[in-house]
């Protein structure tokens, strides 16, 4: 008898949920020393977190024109002209918003849309995302630029070249803004929502036709190896919302054809109702199989009505925010699946990341009341059921440890960045990993 296997079968996964998350735990020892390093024995110290190792992450577009300063709503500077355009704010809302923003969050997606970031031919606006990818770096918070590659959110000025034109304009961009960004932003989502790329037809665009001719792998595999090759450091996603069979296809294409795929990226927008608790982990144990890490790298749940069913396309609700409200009814259920999703994913060894796709209501996708802060810019129960999880539970506060006779402390927690400070302000940095 004999057997006739493809050229790539994933291997039975060998993770499964933990909810004790053993996974995300470590330990250490470390000697604590003075001024003069010298160890400090039987001495009083302070173990603090400061940092997380599992990326805690949100998208950063609201933030980048008040990090770049520009005024809102005024006559002289267009509103949100870089980030999400059409929301109108103030500087006051905008300092509240990055406050709650950066208490929450380690990890921010950057919106690098080929037609917001070079809506003229041959004028990115490097400088303005530069200003802003440093100003989360510079507050501890890693990035990731979305997306290097994608048939939607493209620049119009696209449209007059052939698909031959088009494929080199778009190899130069992946090159010059990787380079542009290496040592900065350093994770990508390499290409965007392929399933549906060559068969897109709401809006023309000029990376379809492209995507028609080449085909899917060669798409992914253009824009994973000029990035490669750029940055060798980099790391690249594969993201995408189909979580059918589709997707799982297109995975072992790439890899059949040799294409190293650095993270799966997993959307979850679930305005048509929270998945659960059953198909979370059915998605985990499907997309788990390939042993490669993972990302939820869009996820939104409503603190409203949920979207009606029969909607194929998420774009087509088209409705104000007005007509779409968070309610106290919602905000109470969406507090409970965000507590219940969250822990879900990080009870799994093989998920590295969680991004929410937006902090506040105001600008929100598709007006939906999706945000974990009202559009007056109040949290709402799931902001302050999040930041318990992150902050509290999961996080080891300033705690009054004793060393030993050879100025030794364990320091055991979350998996992450600790300080320990001697009696006389000596700081010790250590990382659980």
């Amino acid at each position: 008898m004999s057997t006739t296997t493809s050229l790539f079968t994933p291997p039975a996964s060998d993770y499964a949920l933990d909810p004790g998350m053993a996974h995300r735990r470590a330990s250490q020892t470390v000697t604590v020393t003075g001024a003069d390093g010298t160890p400090v024995a039987h001495a009083d110290v302070v173990v603090e977190q400061t940092g997380h190792a599992f990326k805690f992450g949100n998208i950063g577009f609201e933030l980048i024109d008040y990090i770049n300063g520009y005024a809102h709503g005024t006559t002289d500077q267009p509103t949100q002209r870089v980030g999400r355009p059409g929301e109108r704010g103030d500087r006051e809302y905008d300092a509240a918003f990055a406050e709650k923003w950066l208490a929450l969050h380690n990890s921010a997606t950057l919106p690098f849309y080929w037609g917001r970031f070079e809506p003229q031919e041959g004028q990115p606006r490097t400088e303005e995302f530069m200003r802003a990818a440093l100003w989360f770096k510079e507050r501890g918070v890693s990035l990731k630029g979305h997306p290097l590659v994608w048939h939607t959110v493209q620049p119009q000025w696209l449209l007059k070249y052939t698909p031959a034109e088009v494929e080199r304009l778009q190899r130069e961009r992946i090159r010059r803004d990787v380079n542009a960004f290496a040592g900065v932003v350093d994770t990508w989502d390499a290409i965007n929502e392929v399933v549906i790329m060559p068969v897109f037809e709401a809006e023309e665009n000029g990376i379809t036709p492209l995507a028609r001719i080449k085909g899917r792998v060669e798409m992914i595999r253009l824009a994973m190896e000029e990035a490669r090759a750029t940055n060798p450091n980099v790391k690249l996603l594969l993201n995408d919302f189909d979580m059918s069979t589709a997707y799982e296809c297109l995975i072992e294409a790439v890899l059949e054809a040799g294409i190293s795929i650095d993270v799966l990226g997993l959307q979850s927008h679930q305005h048509q109702g929270y998945w659960g608790l059953e198909k979370t982990q059915r998605i985990l144990d499907r997309f788990g199989r390939y042993n490669l890490p993972i990302h939820f790298t869009e996820t939104t749940l409503m603190s409203g009505e949920v979207m009606p069913k029969h909607i194929v396309d998420l774009n087509d609700w088209q409705v104000t925010a007005e007509q779409w409200p968070s309610t106290p009814e919602g905000e109470a259920r969406q507090a409970d699946e965000l507590e219940e999703f969250v822990r879900t994913l990080v009870a799994h060894p093989l998920v590295e990341a969680f991004t929410y796709w937006g902090l506040g209501d105001r600008g929100m996708w598709l007006n939906a009341p999706g945000g974990l802060l009202r559009r007056d810019g109040s949290a709402k129960p799931a902001y302050d059921r999040f930041l318990g999880l992150v902050k509290d539970e999961w996080w080891v506060k300033p705690t009054t440890v004793r060393t030993d006779a050879t100025g030794q402390v364990t320091v055991e927690g979350f998996k992450g960045t600790y300080a320990v400070t001697s009696p006389d302000g000596t700081t010790t940095e250590l990382t659980l990993a």
